[in-house]
């Protein structure tokens, strides 16, 4: 059965990326014990760009641990030393740090269901220059478009309460359209 690790949640806050102030809310924190999830997300996390992170479809971003080796990896490749060398849970810039469950098992509208909250698959995440600064290397994004590994945002079907260290059931939905499917689909301008 798949497993919640992690819970992380971040205030925004300004940054330095190539010069330029920028406000982000990517570092997230692990946080202990029990985490309100409300609607519009987790109680305690905010995101500092409501037109491509937040809101009804993007409360909440999952991220599978299984990839943390491969970002491990082609940090030490790129050179990258200093920043979280053991790259902790949330580096990804994740709320829910999941094992067992990979984007490959995963389509949009399909269910997670917690011991008291239910999560809904909305859409694969996106990669951007904040993603490429939070890992320190400037072909992060490319790398996680070449991939797939991606992650994925869900909706809040039930609000309720979650903790790391519990398990969920993954409920089907409709099946209609795989995360990597849809995050392909999106990315083919960032494999060109």
């Amino acid at each position: 059965m798949p497993q919640l690790l992690s819970l992380q949640v971040a205030s925004a806050r300004r940054v330095q990326i190539n010069g330029r102030s920028i406000l982000t809310a990517i570092h997230k924190q692990p946080v202990a014990g029990d985490v309100a999830v409300v609607p519009m997300g987790l109680v305690g996390d905010e995101q500092a760009d409501l037109s491509v992170h937040g809101g009804l479809d993007k409360a909440v971003y999952a991220y599978p641990s299984e990839h943390y080796a491969f970002w491990r990896d082609a940090r030490a490749l790129a050179g990258v030393s200093g920043i979280d060398d053991a790259l902790p849970w949330g580096s990804v810039g994740e709320n829910l740090t999941l094992q067992g469950l990979l984007e490959t098992e995963v389509w949009v509208g399909d269910v997670l269901r917690f011991s008291d909250c239910v999560l809904r698959v909305t859409q694969p995440r996106e990669p951007c220059y904040k993603f490429n600064a939070a890992m320190g290397f400037n072909g992060a994004a490319k790398a996680m478009a070449q991939r797939a590994c991606c992650g994925f945002y869900l909706a809040i079907v039930q609000p309720g309460h979650l903790a790391a260290g519990g398990s969920f059931e993954l409920q089907a939905g409709p099946r209609r359209l795989g995360i990597p499917e849809a995050f392909n689909a999106k990315m083919r301008k960032h494999l060109r």
